[in-house]
């Protein structure tokens, strides 16, 4: 449950075999309700966290939630979305894999024309933002890590500087989600930001992934915000809703980003235990909306 490589096979193999008319009616019995947005905060939802829900049926209940867009979709997800005046905030595709990053020169060349191709298809369709990872470590110090991402990255950020695309890099923790991932800490993440030296290469700070790893969660945000520009959130431990049953107070950290004059978005990435899931979106919504 708590792979996203998994659920984004379920969401595959899913999709193909419910029909629009099932998820209408599948949709008529939830009615969500409308939330106003207090405008401070840009909404969105990832995409894998309600694997099992249809693409359509999430985008319906998202646009009567004050959600705006929908995190982590691959380019043919990209105008089933718009269809509800939604956008994609994050996009992916199958070939980034979290363990198999920039890090590992061997990697490089297939990266390399996969991310051409997916920054063209996201100028194309006004998606301003795609996910990339560090790889794991296999050995590697962290200078050489960063030397070898570097490496990789840059040939990508000329194209994508000139189709107004940036490429995010995700902070993950390798304490329980994802062993030896080597972008772990904000510091690591943000010595390659620097050595980038380029706009269009950010950090996606998860939220979750780094009170893991390294807490001090708001101080983080105000020092290092330039870097950033996407959140995802969860509750710790657990990875489910950020309501008062863990550790995070998403009410001080949402003001904490919207403190820094952050525009982008703040994707919700807990995975629902709730048994009517959406119900568990609103509220986070709720929590989130300043």
């Amino acid at each position: 449950m708590n792979s996203r490589r998994e659920a984004l096979k379920t969401i595959i193999l899913g999709s193909a075999a419910v029909g629009i008319g099932s998820i209408d009616s599948a949709f008529a019995a939830i009615k969500p309700s409308v939330l106003p947005s207090k405008g401070k905060i840009n909404h969105s939802v990832c995409r894998w966290t309600f694997g099992n829900v249809p693409l359509e049926e999430l985008a319906l209940a998202c646009s009567e939630m004050g959600i705006t867009a929908i995190d982590l979709l691959r380019p043919p997800e990209w105008r089933v979305v718009s269809k509800y005046g939604l956008e994609c905030s994050m996009g992916t595709d199958k070939f980034a894999v979290i363990e198999h990053g920039f890090n590992d020169p061997q990697n490089h060349g297939k990266l390399q024309k996969d991310y051409k191709h997916l920054i063209d298809e996201a100028s194309n369709h006004g998606v301003k933002k795609v996910i990339c990872f560090s790889g794991n470590r296999r050995g590697l110090s962290d200078k050489l890590g960063i030397e070898n991402c570097a490496a990789g990255l840059t040939p990508l950020l000329q194209h994508a500087a000139k189709r107004d695309v940036t490429l995010a890099m995700e902070l993950l923790n390798s304490k329980v989600d994802h062993p030896d991932y080597q972008c772990d800490h904000t510091e690591w993440g943000v010595a390659l930001a620097e050595k980038m030296g380029s706009s269009n290469f950010k950090l996606l700070y998860d939220i979750y992934h780094m009170q893991i790893m390294e807490g001090d969660i708001i101080s983080t945000i105000r020092k290092y915000h330039p870097y950033i520009n996407h959140y995802h959130t969860a509750g710790v431990p657990g990875r489910h809703e950020i309501n008062d049953s863990q550790e995070l107070n998403y009410l001080a950290i949402m003001r904490a980003i919207a403190g820094t004059g952050f525009d982008g978005f703040v994707a919700q990435e807990f995975i629902p235990t709730y048994e009517n899931r959406f119900e568990a979106l609103r509220e986070a919504i709720r929590i989130c909306d300043i």
